[in-house]
């Protein structure tokens, strides 16, 4: 219960400074929408080629080719957008302005290293669904959810050290394996349930976006009355419908991750800092201070002016 607390804490604190920077949300709502196009455009070709190749050997050849790269496109899409909103929120938390100009910068001198990182995650995903068993094998069920867990949260925490410190994955990795090591993280990653809330929050908002878009397209359907077309246009406003409340859970979850991890780095990062010069302790970044209740009675605009 008192991880799902600090997750909510962190939660509301995170879209405080969303509020106070609108800026910090972009790069997830382009995120979302550019994963949407990669998707379709992703899916035609996977169905366009099973369609012209059949099922020969060939054809499973470039079907399988085009999954493989639909994966990689959309971990690519999520690192870009993810990495300009770890600057984004670096830059407010030292600044109090995120700029989205220096984000774009960030993203364009570092964009070999991202791209290697959504490599890396591809052929992680690979692995996950050769370890994954079949029915009731336990087993390997169980080693593709820890392979799962685990590179989820390196990668979350690789890429604020690779966008801060202009570091490439090797390093990066090399980097958060020192932070983990030397007990720089002062708050375990499962302290602040920040994953749990965004599931639930994700939940909710995907049983909505069924509910409306259900509701609005029977609606249309029945205005338009019997028939083909009423039929094709109930499915269409539905599916639209439902597509921006899933839309919205995509930005939240994004941001809300990001922005989590980003404050875990910052902090470790200043522990370091404070360790190097003597000092007993170094105070988390707000947000982060606020949902472990390092941080009484501030307001939100004292907090983010």
């Amino acid at each position: 219960m008192d991880r799902l607390k600090r997750g909510i804490a962190f939660w509301v604190q995170a879209w405080q400074m969303a509020k106070a920077d609108p800026d910090l949300l972009k790069p997830s709502l382009y995120a979302a929408i550019a994963g949407l196009i990669v998707t379709v455009v992703g899916i035609v070709l996977i169905v366009g080629s099973v369609l012209l190749l059949g099922d020969r050997s060939l054809g499973h050849v470039v079907t399988g080719f085009f999954g493989v790269l639909l994966v990689f496109a959309l971990l690519a899409v999520g690192y870009v957008f993810s990495a300009m909103t770890v600057y984004l929120v670096y830059g407010y938390l030292a600044e109090g302005d995120g700029r989205l100009d220096q984000a774009w910068a960030i993203v364009r001198r570092d964009w070999l290293d991202i791209l290697s990182l959504a490599a890396a995650s591809a052929l992680i995903s690979l692995l996950k669904s050769a370890a994954r068993g079949r029915g009731r094998d336990v087993g390997r069920n169980l080693l593709a959810g820890v392979i799962d867990t685990v590179w989820t949260e390196a990668a979350y925490l690789v890429l604020p050290v690779m966008v801060i410190e202009d570091l490439n994955l090797k390093n990066g990795m090399l980097r958060v394996i020192q932070i983990v090591r030397e007990h720089l993280l002062l708050v375990g990653l499962s302290t602040v349930g920040v994953r749990l809330v965004n599931g639930l929050i994700g939940l909710v908002l995907w049983i909505a976006g069924a509910a409306a878009g259900t509701a609005a397209g029977m609606g249309v359907a029945n205005a338009f009355g019997a028939g083909t077309r009423a039929t094709i246009a109930g499915i269409a406003v539905g599916v639209l419908v439902a597509s921006l409340f899933i839309l919205a859970s995509a930005i939240a979850s994004s941001y809300s991750a990001t922005a989590y991890h980003t404050c875990l780095y910052l902090w470790a990062r200043d522990v370091e800092r404070a360790r190097a010069e003597g000092e007993a302790e170094s105070a988390a970044p707000t947000p982060l201070a606020v949902a472990l209740g390092r941080v009484q009675g501030v307001t939100a605009e004292q907090a983010y002016p």
